[in-house]
């Protein structure tokens, strides 16, 4: 499994590789079209190559994805902490009352109980 996992990374990063050699030319980067731009009178633009501004969507979108799973996962987690929490307090309840029950008895008795 760990060699299919290094075949699929190796692949990704060759395909990445290609698309990189294939789009070096550089692009201009707008952040309001021209028509919009002239309400505003001014339009900040960035020339870069072509393959920055993909691997730049790309990891701008796997960013966004991971945060919105670790929102939309956060009610899971915190149920996921809760029954933690009271699972704890239960054994430490039952522990509890065990040694009470076994109060005042044999104490070979007590260790036999309790290993059961």
């Amino acid at each position: 499994m760990r060699y299919i996992r290094y075949a699929c990374i190796a692949f990704f990063a060759i395909a990445l590789i290609a698309v990189a050699m294939a789009n070096r030319e550089m692009v201009t980067l707008k952040v309001l079209p021209n028509e919009v731009a002239g309400f505003f009178a001014v339009n900040p633009s960035i020339q870069m190559p072509l393959f920055a501004v993909i691997l730049g969507g790309i990891l701008a979108g796997l960013i966004v994805g991971l945060i919105w799973e670790y929102i939309r996962e956060y009610g899971d987690r915190a149920e996921a902490a809760k029954q933690a929490r009271h699972l704890r307090r239960l054994e430490r309840e039952i522990d509890r009352l065990k040694g009470e029950k076994h109060e005042g008895k044999d104490e070979v008795l007590a260790l036999l109980d309790k290993a059961s």
